[in-house]
């Protein structure tokens, strides 16, 4: 798509300076191609093919800028990654050791099952 699109807005752009060209020496050009005079039938004709090539090249920028967006999204998750692995690699993190309590004498005689609570606080 990056290809096509510039080729579809030069053949736009050719395509519409042609034909205004065509339209501005019209009564000499008129009768090469056997056109007395411009018929409703032929500017309908002509509008929407020109109509039919601007959406093309429409499209195919539309095509091309989303590929370049995806393609941007891509690389800055790969870099957001790669900056995460360098701050781990300069702020490694030790692993955390399990805290010793003291026992509490009411607690031994608790059956349940449940850990006690236990605080984590951010450095």
């Amino acid at each position: 798509m990056k290809k096509l699109h510039p080729i579809l807005q030069i053949a736009l752009l050719v395509y519409f300076g042609a034909f205004l060209i065509f339209f501005i020496a019209f009564d000499t050009l008129g009768g090469i191609f056997g056109m007395e005079e411009i018929t409703s039938d032929s500017m309908v004709t002509i509008t929407l093919i020109g109509l039919i090539l601007f959406l093309a090249a429409w499209g195919s920028s539309y095509a091309a800028y989303s590929s370049l967006s995806s393609q941007i999204k891509k690389m800055e998750s790969e870099t957001h990654a790669l900056k995460a692995k360098i701050y781990d690699f300069e702020h490694p993190t030790a692993p955390a050791k399990p805290v010793a309590r003291p026992s509490n004498p009411t607690h031994d005689s608790d059956q349940s099952n449940i850990a006690p609570r236990q605080n984590f606080t951010d450095k």
